[in-house]
């Protein structure tokens, strides 16, 4: 069985029998109106993160990280060139830590591009995740302008965690589903979340 890495999520790590198989990418699903960053966060705190930005400077993400109640260590933030994404965020992903994480912060940059250099990211990030023994995460915003290429993103992706957020009524109610899961069983149940200040799974209908 391949090397499982911690989410930083411990409910979700027991459900998925530790964690994510090393040298997976997952896509993380949610809507922009939502509080997706936190579970970023947690991922980004179990081990050496790099952390790659496409729509915003590294010191606001690394701010924005820190004001978490999550103690994310100290991962290492880069800005990625808007003017040439793609050769950029494969020459950044060499320096990849072993048994590491990378985010990849907004994968709709990515999916901008055409679809042959979307492809080589794809590629070239595979292939570093998996010499590394590491896992990529790539935040997938699910809102009123998703790129065609998405469909190709989650089929290339070994996981997908999908956020959804409800706001009808009185409270605001989070679901996280993880309907694709290679190397392992997806869930058949969605986990309810709190998001606040950090990321709290509801175990109240668990049965002990």
């Amino acid at each position: 069985m391949p090397t499982r890495l911690p989410t930083g999520i411990d409910v979700l790590d027991n459900r998925l029998g530790g964690g994510v198989p090393a040298g997976s990418i997952v896509a993380l699903s949610a809507p922009p109106a939502s509080q997706a960053e936190l579970l970023l966060a947690e991922f980004v705190m179990p081990r050496d993160t790099l952390y790659l930005a496409f729509d915003r400077p590294a010191a606001v993400v690394s701010a924005n990280i820190e004001r978490t109640d999550v103690d994310t260590g100290d991962p290492t933030v880069r800005t990625i060139d808007a003017d040439d994404p793609i050769d950029e965020a494969l020459a950044v992903l060499d320096e990849l830590p072993e048994r590491s994480t990378v985010v990849v912060d907004p994968q709709s940059v990515i999916e901008r591009a055409e679809r042959p250099a979307f492809l080589e990211f794809m590629t070239g990030l595979r292939r570093r995740v998996d010499d590394a023994g590491s896992i990529a995460v790539l935040h997938c915003l699910d809102g009123r302008n998703v790129s065609p290429l998405r469909d190709s993103t989650e089929h290339l992706a070994d996981v997908i965690f999908r956020l959804t957020t409800d706001t009808t009524g009185a409270t605001v109610e989070n679901r996280l589903a993880v309907p694709k899961f290679r190397g392992g069983r997806a869930l058949t149940e969605t986990l309810k979340l709190t998001l606040t200040d950090r990321v709290a799974v509801d175990t109240s209908r668990d049965i002990a």
